[in-house]
């Protein structure tokens, strides 16, 4: 029996990993890959971009909580899936870029000789935007290296990893001997003596939880440890969906609401639980420093970098949370009352200040299903869901606040429909969704059950709303849109459009969620951006 090729040891060990989907684009340097793939139950998903291949990935890493994987060709392949990657590092989303590299037969050290799509050094393109990166250096070390290369990429912090594979090992025999690569050594569970003293101690504590607590699942124990301190806690961009709308305990988003900044401002003790405190949601460090600070987090320096914390606790942040021990204390039932009329109060803002907002907030939380996820793009309707949605659990919301990557989300949603966990609904702004939507074509191949809602609002909103509170002309961000139903039909995408956020809408996203195919619902409409973007911050 002949040797497997590297190619199929590619393929087997994806397979091996629990990979159920990958996204890619063929070149002519990758296709061994794409044949040795077609041999196993992993399912190929063939897109239009490559920075599709990347959004997409991470759109499935962060809905599902598992590796994302983007298989790309050599050079400008690669390349393209930059923007990506560095969207996936700043969000912690878990993604691999196996990416081809010219023939190493035709590689000669420190000469860039003119190989098609020859790159002088195609990993350090990456090194910036990826938590790490691997070149392969012989047939023999795909197995180990693709393992090496996942371990990293969903090791605590998650992020996006590198793997390059010259073109001509893929097709070379390799030896069946595969090294596995060795765990990470756990980390031991801090000491929470003295955190546990400032916190029985607090007069008005706080919680404030960011992505690295929804990525470690500690959403329960957080939630129980609040109810026991009667803490308000306060999610990140990266955490919405910690804890489920009513928790007792959750306060209302964003933190960019003064009444809601106030709990930041009154709490004596701040117990922050995976958050780097970055300066979207800290105002650009506006927030003053709490009087106390304790930080859980795997990584010491990330946790320090902007808020220095009193008592550092380095470790996971369910074990970290689950083992600190407090008793219950009187004051929940009254915290509960107080966030509840905080929200009363955001909530009746909101419908004065820019009734479509509150419209299109509405409607999602009363006709999209509790197991579909939205993706928002960055755009004024993607601002006002990331920042007020009231996301139903993790995994359930998709936005590029890490990097604040345009043409995010379209892309993003065609990865979080295939994890298989009901429809996906993505809101996109005009200029956002003619990134990548040649992948309408993706759609409509794949039939993923995608409802794709693009708020035209002619142009770049936030941007012209910059220019006029500056009282300049508008250049650049006015645009003439194509005729997106048109558009959409043309792939075979089933497409309608509406004037508004209003009865017509409700309506029509209703139908569109329950539809069995894919669909494109373009709605005319200018919106006000919240107080979330950072023209309305009322920190300075």
């Amino acid at each position: 029996m002949p040797k497997p090729t590297g190619a199929q040891h590619l393929a087997d060990t994806l397979t091996a990993l629990g990979v159920e989907v990958v996204f890619g684009l063929p070149g002519v340097h990758n296709l061994p890959i794409w044949e040795a793939l077609a041999h196993t139950d992993i399912r190929v998903i063939g897109v239009r971009h490559e920075q599709t291949a990347g959004y997409a990935a991470d759109g499935y890493a962060r809905t599902t909580g598992k590796l994302g994987v983007a298989i790309v060709t050599t050079g400008p392949g690669a390349a393209n899936t930059l923007a990506a990657a560095g969207e996936a590092k700043a969000s912690g989303a878990p993604i691999l870029i196996i990416a081809t590299d010219i023939p190493s037969t035709l590689r000669r050290p420190g000469v860039v000789r003119g190989v098609l799509h020859e790159t002088s050094d195609q990993q350090a393109m990456f090194t910036p935007v990826t938590k790490g990166g691997f070149t392969v250096i012989s047939a023999d070390e795909i197995a180990t290296t693709v393992r090496e290369a996942a371990v990293l990429a969903m090791r605590p912090q998650a992020g996006p990893v590198y793997l390059g594979i010259p073109t001509d090992f893929l097709k070379e025999t390799a030896a069946t001997h595969r090294r596995k690569p060795a765990a990470p050594p756990a980390l031991a569970l801090p000491d929470t003596l003295e955190a546990e003293r400032l916190l029985i101690g607090a007069k008005r504590p706080l919680i404030w939880a960011g992505g690295g607590a929804l990525r470690s699942g500690a959403g329960p124990a957080i939630g129980l440890l609040a109810e026991k301190l009667a803490a308000p806690v306060i999610t990140t961009f990266a955490a919405r969906g910690l804890l489920p709308p009513d928790h007792p305990c959750l306060a209302p988003n964003p933190v960019h609401a003064p009444e809601v900044g106030a709990l930041w401002d009154e709490a004596d003790v701040v117990l922050a639980v995976g958050t780097d405190f970055d300066g979207l949601m800290t105002q650009n460090w506006a927030m003053p420093q709490p009087p106390k600070l304790i930080a859980i987090n795997v990584d010491a320096l990330d946790a320090a970098k902007n808020y220095p914390p009193d008592i550092m606790l380095l470790g996971d942040a369910r074990d970290t949370v689950e083992a600190l021990v407090v008793p219950e204390r009187p004051g929940l039932h009254d915290l509960s009352v107080r966030l509840k009329k905080i929200a009363d109060t955001l909530r009746h803002r909101v419908r004065e200040e820019e009734p479509q907002a509150a419209d299109l907030l509405s409607t999602l939380e009363e006709v999209v299903p509790k197991n579909s996820a939205i993706v928002a793009d960055m755009c004024v309707a993607g601002y006002w869901v990331g920042g007020f949605h009231r996301v139903p659990s993790p995994g359930k919301l998709a936005y590029p606040m890490g990097w604040g990557t345009l043409g995010y989300g379209f892309p993003a949603s065609l990865g979080v429909a295939a994890a298989g966990q009901g429809r996906t609904i993505c809101i996109s702004g005009d200029g956002g969704f003619l990134y990548g939507c040649g992948d309408l074509a993706t759609l409509a191949q794949e039939e993923l059950p995608v409802t794709v809602v693009v708020v035209d609002d002619g142009g770049y909103g936030m941007l012209r709303y910059d220019q006029d509170r500056e009282n300049l002309p508008h250049r650049g961000v006015d645009l003439d849109s194509p005729d997106f139903v048109g558009l959409a039909r043309s792939f075979g995408v089933h497409a309608e459009r509406v004037s508004g956020f209003g009865r017509a809408f409700r309506r029509l996203l209703s139908e569109f969620i329950d539809a069995d195919a894919p669909n494109v619902l373009v709605v005319r409409a200018k919106l006000t951006p919240p107080v979330n973007t950072s023209p309305r911050w009322y920190r300075r």
